[in-house]
């Protein structure tokens, strides 16, 4: 059954064609990141994430707030963040004003390893986009995609 299946109702067409154009960028990323520096999509966008805490007010996030931003459950992100702090990408530290609080920030060596992918990260999106746009079913949605102004 493909997206433009005369069975599937128009929200399951379009449903269909997001979930399409979700995985093709997913993978394409997914093998750059690993073959140039060795980071899943996930462990990329893990360490985007938390690289933009910072120290004042409300500027580190709670796991359920990581959790939310890498679309992982609390317990998969926690597991995500040992490996990484296992690899020495990440380190945790008590809350200096509630000792019953960890942070999480991202090593030195993260944030090296964080801005040597962050072009690759870039470049697979673009070029999985480009390539997404010539499929007529998901050129609207990399149109939609590509007029987004989400703050990060």
């Amino acid at each position: 059954m493909t997206a433009t299946d005369p069975a599937l109702t128009t929200l399951a067409q379009g449903w269909c064609a997001l979930s399409l154009l979700h995985g093709r960028i997913e993978s394409h990323v997914e093998k750059a990141l690993q073959g140039a520096h060795d980071l899943s999509v996930r462990e990329y966008s893990l360490l985007d994430v938390l690289s933009r805490q910072h120290d004042g007010p409300g500027g580190h996030l709670q796991m359920k707030q990581v959790a939310d931003a890498v679309v992982l459950s609390q317990s998969a992100t926690t597991r995500l963040v040992t490996r990484l702090e296992d690899r020495g990408l990440l380190a945790r530290y008590l809350c200096p004003t509630d000792r019953r609080g960890i942070y999480t920030n991202v090593s030195e060596t993260g944030q090296a390893l964080l801005e040597q992918a962050r072009p690759t990260n870039d470049r697979a999106l673009r070029e999985a986009l480009d390539e997404a746009a010539t499929v007529p079913e998901l050129s609207p949605l990399v149109s939609a995609v590509e007029k987004l102004n989400v703050p990060a």
